[in-house]
């Protein structure tokens, strides 16, 4: 017999996803500090194959999981796959803003957009707050409807 319930969301560790964060980091720092597009074409790939396959899926995903999560004990908690994978979306647009400033000779796009980037990496590579997931819980508040009662 068949279950009409959802299959649970995909789970993943939230150490992962910092690692990402922090080699997002090095990548974007590397982006403005060279002055060069190419290190963010290679983080844009990494967004995209987030966005596509999940964050479990990616480069960094997969680097954590073979070769840093053996070395660590189990993690704490897992956390819901879906609010990093829309921060991995909102990456994703940003790096794309930056290259096509980076492409089309608007520096300041390029610089400015890349920044936005760097700046939500490290917050989350440091701290553990992801802004784009708190994005995610925002808009996901905003669409669903509070079933609570005032009395």
């Amino acid at each position: 017999m068949s279950s009409k319930t959802a299959a649970p969301h995909p789970q993943v560790d939230p150490r992962g996803l910092r690692f990402a964060a922090a080699l997002t980091t090095v990548v974007l720092a590397l982006t403005l500090v060279l002055n060069n597009p190419w290190p963010l074409v290679v983080q844009a790939v990494v967004f995209a194959i987030s966005v596509a396959f999940g964050v479990q899926a990616s480069p960094y995903g997969l680097l954590f999981k073979r070769l840093v999560r053996p070395r660590l004990g189990p993690p704490m908690e897992l956390e819901d796959a879906a609010p990093p994978r829309f921060a991995q979306l909102v990456g994703l647009v940003f790096a794309v803003l930056g290259l096509i400033g980076y492409f089309a000779g608007v520096e300041l796009l390029a610089v400015v957009a890349t920044g936005f980037a760097l700046v939500a990496a490290f917050v989350n590579a440091a701290v553990g707050l992801c802004l784009g997931c708190e994005a995610y819980l925002l808009i996901h508040r905003i669409r669903t409807p509070s079933t609570a009662t005032t009395s």
